[in-house]
């Protein structure tokens, strides 16, 4: 018997959830595909997951690429594994270098630091593939060699990011041919991305590491005023960490322990729980206006604590103690928006895909270049596009973010998974697109789990996202009695049109129901939910 409460499709897109007992959902349908091409080739949702990703650093090079950084959780059948493939900084990055820089750069190699993306893939072919890594890396190579149509709101993307990083180093020659981006339906071919993938399918990742690969990105690093060296390369390791979980209702969600921003989801989470969020109509004033102050003091901790979990000065269990939430909790008026300040806990852009397979695999992966195409910096003759990572530092003294050697900056990419409080799993699911995740995730879980909604109609419902301070962004969809009725309680509201929607990320959900999955993909994205 289903669990879903609510079939019906009351939003803008109508698109229907796609049921199937082995299912794939991302924001590019041939990455989708590329997915479900390795589970009919007898591949688990692992394989799927990476054809995949691999498949998105080169159809959503927008939002990802072979320099990306990546998270995984993944359900093996009997247990839940944690995975962190984010980069540390480089050694030579110290406070003094960026006082010198006058700050933390968006572009160019100062903002980038180790790539992790490659060793996730690498880690989870390991530990949970069945098909050989080089069989699930075809797709990808393929589309780069023989290239593929872009689609369109990657286009609109693309030429986005052409006009604000065309001038960044090897960025044209990957990806300005003719002196522009691809429009939507052209082709758009990359021989030196599909070499590169080889060199990694044939090496298991070690000549990104330690090898040619990091050579040529060690040597453009120096050659364009960065510090990146073979030996910071050479040091990363993916690291398998568990997560951290929250009670929520007859769920438990889990998320990736910090550096990244997970933890923000499960805050705002449990103080909804002991709200008692779930009475009021969904989409209505009262329960929009708790999820907006709840989510407002989660992050007001987030950015003060969340750190590199070695110098955090607070555990993730202290920030997620049920007594302290009640206390946080008790802040919110009911009626009255506030400013957020963060508490005193005592002691005690992106891509995403979901996947699973008929044998009760399922796996949550994100991986990101941060704002777009990241830095804007392509190694010559490579097609590798490296994130812009280090942008989540601070340079305020003495704060637990403060960038630092070989350091992981706070982090805002985050796959989410619930499970029931029975210990089986439930969702796989997550919200690409910057500060919106942990807020994508808040909104997710509660309309899924809380109020029986199902995943395609999750993923199409309007969203809002906070700010700073009672600043509020909603979605020009948004109902308009509601954002008034937000305005009277003192919630400073914008409604963003335009490019501004981009802003909203773009959800994937693939739940688990009985002895098959039901999945939802986003409409703000290109992509597809694909399953048999």
């Amino acid at each position: 018997m289903t669990h879903i409460k609510d079939w019906t499709l009351p939003y803008a897109s109508h698109r229907s959830s796609v049921l199937g007992r082995n299912m794939v959902s991302t924001s590019q349908p041939l990455a989708a595909q590329a997915g479900l091409r390795m589970l009919l080739a007898g591949g688990n949702a692992v394989d799927a997951a990476l054809a995949a990703a691999m498949t998105l650093t080169v159809v959503e090079p927008t939002g990802c690429g072979i320099g990306s950084d990546g998270f995984a959780i993944v359900w093996d059948g009997k247990e839940l594994h944690g995975l962190n493939a984010s980069g540390r900084s480089p050694a030579g990055w110290t406070p003094e270098y960026f006082a010198k820089l006058g700050g933390i750069p968006e572009k160019g190699w100062n903002g980038v630091t180790v790539p992790g993306a490659v060793s996730a893939w690498v880690a989870l072919s390991k530990r949970f593939g069945k098909l050989p890594f080089a069989q699930v890396a075809q797709p990808a190579i393929a589309y780069a060699r023989h290239g593929f149509a872009v689609s369109p709101t990657i286009a609109t993307l693309w030429e986005l990011g052409g006009k604000k990083l065309g001038d960044q180093p090897g960025f044209a020659e990957c990806f300005l041919p003719g002196g522009r981006a691809p429009k939507a339906g052209e082709v758009f071919k990359s021989e030196a991305h599909a070499r590169t993938l080889e060199e990694i399918a044939a090496t298991m990742g070690e000549s990104f590491y330690r090898g040619a690969l990091a050579q040529k990105m060690a040597a453009h690093s120096r050659a364009c005023g960065g510090v990146m060296t073979e030996e910071d390369l050479a040091e990363h390791q993916a690291e398998w960490v568990g997560t951290v979980s929250q009670k929520f209702g007859d769920s438990v969600i889990h998320e990736i322990p910090p550096n990244g921003q997970g933890i923000a989801a499960l805050m705002a989470l449990g103080m909804l729980d002991e709200l008692g969020v779930g009475a009021q109509p969904l989409d209505g004033v009262d329960s929009v206006h708790l999820q907006i102050e709840a989510m407002k003091l989660a992050f007001a901790d987030l950015h003060q604590y969340n750190a590199d979990l070695d110098h955090m000065r607070v555990t993730p269990a202290q920030l997620l103690d049920r007594g302290y939430l009640r206390e946080r909790a008790q802040r919110i008026n009911r009626e009255t928006a506030s400013a957020p300040s963060y508490g005193a806990p005592r002691p005690g852009g992106t891509v995403y895909l979901a996947a699973a397979d008929a044998s009760g695999m399922m796996v949550s992966f994100i991986q990101s270049n941060y704002m777009g195409f990241g830095s804007g910096v392509v190694v010559p003759g490579t097609g590798i596009s490296l994130q812009n990572r280090g942008c989540g530092f601070t340079t305020e003294a003495g704060h637990a973010n403060e960038v630092g050697p070989r350091k992981r900056p706070s982090h805002t990419i985050i796959p989410a998974f619930a499970m029931h409080a029975d210990g089986t799993p439930q969702m796989a699911f997550g919200v690409m697109g910057g500060p919106m995740q942990s807020q994508g995730h808040l909104q997710m879980a509660l309309r899924v789990l809380r109020y029986g909604q199902n995943p395609q109609a999750a993923a199409d419902a309007p969203r809002w996202r906070v700010t700073g301070g009672k600043g509020v962004a909603v979605e020009p969809a948004f109902d308009a009695a509601v954002v008034e009725q937000l305005r009277a309680r003192g919630h400073e509201v914008t409604v963003e049109a335009g490019h501004g929607v981009f802003a909203f990320g773009g959800a994937q959900l693939v739940l688990r129901d009985g002895d098959h999955y039901i999945a939802g993909s986003d409409p703000r994205k290109d992509g597809c939910a694909v399953g048999y």
